[in-house]
């Protein structure tokens, strides 16, 4: 009897050991676990792609997985309410979020520049903002960091905004949908528009228009696309927000360490509808205007700029600081 006593208290004693073992490895694997929201599919992005193909996230011990919204909006709505631990997106998305409850803060920048490309419907050879002149552009939807950068570069070259185009104006749509403004653009009849990667180049090989010169190449340097998290989650998880930017350096790397080709063939499992040398193509124009972030560390100068553009085309002025939405202490680190 004391026997089948002591087997019984040994078979529970097993149970309760399988079951904390069980309950162990799940919390311990849904830390390791990141849920990513991207503000869109792009190449301009390609580091994050260039670490999630080459399993660079695995390295760190992460289990990644990448949603794609349908603009910032969605991307911060997905943050928080605890769909996403972490999002790629515009850093205005941080300015207007905050005030509330657990306000989003920026760890990391990914690009450096603005990632779109004019597209035209007539091929221009040699084209300057003074081409955009008596047009129409559409340019992304309004208060978004691709239609502000727009806005900007274009008061800057002394052209007017307006829709009086027979008179000179650039009538600057911003009523359009991210996703929605290569299908516009062709239906339209619009003289112009602006597109990320791969959507400029397939616009063009489909014959519907012609991708001229990238935005950023007017636009210079500022903080354009960032990871972005709540400041409980790098408080509660900052070995894994250290682990996932680790990753996406690396992979920016390799992207700059290699060949054209060898890049687009890491990035080639997330773009399944296009080709090598449409992926390689991409790599090349967004290396040339040095569109991704050498550094994940956002500096306080391109802040400013930042700051500076969101505040002349906006119709409502902000005063958020520096150091209340930019954190660089994981940035830093994984620089040393």
């Amino acid at each position: 009897m004391q026997k089948i006593k002591n087997i019984s208290i040994y078979v529970v004693s097993l149970l309760i050991m399988l079951v904390a073992g069980f309950l162990f490895v799940g919390c311990g694997g849904n830390d390791n676990k990141i849920r990513l929201n991207e503000v869109t599919h792009s190449i301009f992005y390609a580091p994050l792609y260039a670490a999630y193909n080459l399993g660079y996230f695995e390295d760190e011990g992460l289990e990644v997985t990448i949603e794609s919204a349908t603009g910032s909006d969605a991307s911060m709505t997905a943050l928080l309410s605890g769909s996403a631990d972490i999002v790629l997106v515009g850093p205005e998305t941080i300015v207007y979020s905050q005030g509330t409850q657990d306000s989003p803060v920026i760890f990391g920048q990914l690009t450096q520049k603005d990632g779109s490309f004019f597209v035209s419907r007539d091929n221009i050879s040699d084209f300057t903002l003074a081409d955009l002149k008596g047009t129409t552009i559409i340019g992304g939807r309004q208060g978004g960091m691709p239609a502000m950068t727009l806005e900007y570069i274009i008061e800057q070259a002394g052209l007017d905004i307006g829709t009086d185009t027979a008179s000179g104006q650039v009538n600057l749509r911003t009523d359009v949908s991210f996703p929605m403004i290569g299908s516009e653009f062709v239906t339209s009849g619009c003289e112009f528009c602006t597109l990320f990667e791969p959507t400029a180049t397939n616009l063009q090989k489909e014959g519907n228009g012609y991708v001229l010169d990238a935005v950023g190449e007017f636009s210079g340097y500022l903080p354009y696309t960032v990871f972005a998290t709540k400041q409980s989650y790098l408080e509660d998880k900052k070995e894994q927000a250290q682990a996932f930017l680790q990753a996406v350096y690396n992979g920016y790397k390799y992207i700059a360490s290699h060949s054209s080709l060898e890049a687009a063939e890491a990035l080639a499992p997330s773009f399944a509808g296009m080709t090598t040398q449409d992926l390689q193509i991409a790599v090349e124009q967004y290396l040339a205007i040095d569109a991704w972030c050498s550094s994940p560390v956002m500096s306080e100068e391109s802040f400013d700029k930042m700051m500076e553009i969101i505040n002349s085309t906006s119709d409502s002025q902000y005063s958020v600081g520096y150091s209340q939405i930019v954190d660089n202490t994981i940035a830093n680190l994984v620089v040393e």
